[in-house]
């Protein structure tokens, strides 16, 4: 019957379950509630972190500039990490990692300069971020964070969390920016401790429920830090001094994240709400005998599984209570039926002991029965008062005093109902959801107080932009007045120049007229000189003919000289023989020896002759040839001048040709001057549209002005309505 937990630990757990098994209902709402509200926090507050680093992003490649240009102003990514770590309060650290993952800038000086390679922790992370998205890695652990120190949790340790959001240039990846959140945040988020509804055993924790980037993490280990992990939060064992079960000790060394294991002792086997959440997505167990967690305890809850945005694991939530605990209570009416069960017991027992004296002791009057009666009235009435209306009517007073003092608008958010002082009936149960009440508005006055505290900020630099705004208005207003008085001069001038066309295309017109009777003439008379270069070509060959030909005759002349000279050398030697001849026949001879003699004067004179003809044939051979050469030079001068005026011809043609093009230039000038004409008159109503829309501008500036002075005064104004409250200022949530 009583299953695992035997019968002295189950009996009287199973009497209080049978008591309130009209409550199961409820506890079932109230678990659910409990698990939708923390996962739904946990997914709002990772978005709300990657926001903060999207607007340190876009900050940081503002007016397009390029990420490494932007690392290398140091001042200005001083300002930009402070107001990201600042709006983002739960960062510990915030920092900048270039393309070699180098860290070029963080709130954290000392890091300034690390690198993180490819055998690095958060290496999944980056690699991630390599392939353009962003990652929420963790948890894991880093001494650095340890280092720094906490951020807005009061425990701290080296688990961290780590945002890592790329930033890509043109598709590739230029670097990363990353915050780092101590994972003891989280446990804060979901813990809530001032409002607990289960004060004494509530525990929710965060464990692993499919690894994807961390498969070194086995399923059902912890991720966040347990409740009883400390004693400030419990009232025995701790985790850290080690929970006592009857299969031994279960404890952690330095952190609950990643090193407990949420299995039963006794099977050393996932205990069943974390097995069953995994297997099945979610598990809710709220009935007797409950299951055994990790410190054999019996415990009923729910259990969620869940993805953080850009977190490529799968977490799972366990939200539970001791079954002792969360059936614990006994009703008023029930306390009260109780007092009166025992007021009847004794009433009767009274008459029976008053009817046994009155029956053996006559002696005693028989109004002393009514008196007892009486007086056992009296008494037991009071008792009832005193032990069951008064507390539940005291309770109601300090309840109705908590919530009148809140309800008043100024109240202490700080303060929380004791509940300890409370019975465990209806009264207690009240206290705890108003605590809980109150634990959340206080959370969202905190976030209310943040809130308002950026639009401050936000507002002040409104202010800054909006008067720097109004100043570029005024500037660029009088830059577009003296634009637009430029574009009305500029109009004039086109109007001239209008008019300038319309003219200058009526001269041309006339000039064209002209020009085209005198290339007319020109053209006639040109084709009159190609006429007489063509003759003077034709005499020109003729005489190269001519010279050519008597230049041949006086090679022919040589070739006679020549002869002649051989002639009478044969003569002259002939002569000589003559003369031989006759001297030897003596007398007889001596005439024809005179004949020989005057043969021989006249062969030597014919040589002289033949020498001074060569001579003059040679001379004349040489200027004839400069003369050939000179009337081919002439030829080529004279083709030159035939090529010259044909060419004169042609372009005197085309010129005539081109008097249409000239007339279609002319008229495309003239209808481009309409063209600009009318779109001057278009101009002249877009200036005076934009002279109106300046005007709308500055009258806008004004009111931008008067609106974002309202928006500064509604900001104070909210502001000092959130002061009112007393806020704790170094809780997260």
């Amino acid at each position: 019957m009583f299953d695992w937990l035997g019968w002295k630990t189950g009996l009287p757990l199973c009497w209080s379950y049978r008591l309130n098994r009209h409550l199961k209902h409820d506890v079932e709402e109230i678990f659910e509630g409990i698990a939708q509200t923390r996962m739904q926090l946990l997914k709002t507050w990772a978005e709300d972190y990657w926001s903060h680093l999207d607007k340190l992003r876009d900050a940081l490649r503002a007016e397009e500039r390029s990420y490494a240009s932007a690392l290398a102003d140091g001042a200005f990514v001083e300002r930009l990490l402070a107001g990201a770590r600042k709006r983002g309060p739960d960062f510990s650290e915030v920092f900048l990692l270039d393309a070699h993952g180098a860290v070029k800038a963080s709130t954290y000086a000392s890091h300034v300069g690390a690198v993180y390679r490819d055998d690095a922790v958060i290496a999944p992370g980056l690699g991630q971020a390599k392939d353009g998205k962003k990652c929420l890695f963790g948890p894991y652990t880093d001494p650095l964070t340890l280092a720094i120190g906490p951020s807005t949790s009061s425990f701290h340790d080296e688990v961290t969390l780590m945002f890592i959001a790329p930033v890509l240039e043109r598709g590739a990846y230029a670097g990363a920016i990353c915050g780092r959140v101590p994972n003891d945040v989280v446990g804060d988020l979901i813990q809530r401790e001032s409002g607990h509804v289960y004060p004494d055993s509530g525990d929710n924790y965060i464990f692993m429920a499919m690894p994807v980037l961390q498969r070194h993490i086995a399923p059902g280990t912890a991720l966040s830090r347990s409740r009883f992990e400390d004693l400030t939060f419990t009232h025995g064992d701790n985790l850290k001094d080690g929970v006592r079960t009857a299969y031994g000790i279960v404890s952690v060394k330095r952190h609950t994240e990643l090193e407990l294991r949420f299995t039963d002792p006794a099977t050393n086997e996932l205990h069943p709400g974390v097995a069953n959440t995994i297997a099945k997505g979610h598990n809710l167990f709220v009935e007797f005998p409950a299951y055994p967690d990790y410190r054999h305890i019996p415990v009923i809850g729910k259990g969620v599984t869940f993805q953080l945005p850009h977190c490529p694991d799968v977490w799972g939530m366990m939200c539970e209570g001791d079954l002792e605990e969360v059936y614990r209570v006994r009703g008023l009416s029930w306390n009260v039926k109780r007092m009166h069960l025992w007021f009847i017991a004794g009433l009767m027992a009274l008459n029976y002991g008053l009817y046994w004296l009155l029956t053996y002791v006559p002696a005693i009057p028989g109004e002393a029965y009514a008196v007892a009666n009486l007086l056992y009235g009296l008494i037991g009435a009071q008792r009832i008062q005193r032990r069951g209306t008064d507390p539940a009517i005291e309770h109601l007073r300090k309840i109705n005093r908590f919530i009148r003092l809140n309800a008043e608008g100024e109240g202490d958010l700080t303060q929380r109902l004791n509940i300890r002082e409370f019975a465990n009936d209806e009264m207690k149960e009240l206290a705890k959801w108003i605590n809980n009440m109150i634990d959340s508005l206080e959370g969202i006055m905190i976030r209310v107080k943040r809130a308002t505290g950026e639009v401050k900020e936000s507002q002040v630099r409104l202010d800054e932009s909006t008067a720097s705004s109004e100043r570029s208005t005024l500037r660029v207003s009088e830059k577009i007045d003296a634009m637009i008085q430029g574009i009305r001069l500029q109009l004039k001038d086109l109007d001239v120049a209008k008019d300038v066309s319309r003219h200058m295309s009526g001269t041309l017109r006339e000039l064209e007229e002209k020009a085209s009777e005198h290339i007319a003439v020109a053209h006639s008379e040109v084709e009159r000189i190609g006429e007489k270069m063509r003759n003077i070509q034709e005499k020109v060959e003729e005489s190269n003919r001519t010279i050519r030909s008597f230049l041949g005759t006086t090679e022919e002349i040589g070739q006679l000289l020549q002869t002649i000279e051989e002639i009478s050398a044969q003569t002259n030697l002939l002569s000589l023989n003559a003369s031989i001849e006759a001297a030897r026949v003596g007398e007889h001879g001596r005439g024809f020896a005179v004949v020989a003699g005057e043969i021989r004067k006249l062969a030597d004179l014919t040589k002289l002759s033949t020498i001074k003809i060569s001579e003059t044939l040679q001379q004349i051979g040489r200027k004839a040839k400069e003369a050939n050469e000179s009337m081919e030079e002439g030829t080529r001068v004279v083709i030159e001048g035939a090529t010259m005026v044909a060419t004169a011809s042609e372009l005197l043609s085309s010129a005539n040709a081109d008097d249409s093009l000239k007339t279609q230039v002319v008229d495309e000038v003239v209808e481009l001057m309409e063209k600009i004409s009318a779109v001057s008159i278009e101009n002249r109503k877009i200036s005076n549209e934009v002279e109106s829309t300046v005007k709308d501008l500055k009258l806008d500036m004004s009111h931008v002005r008067g609106t974002s002075e309202s928006v500064d005064a509604i900001t104070r104004s909210l502001l000092g309505l959130v002061e009112q409250f007393k806020l704790t200022e170094q809780r997260g949530r």
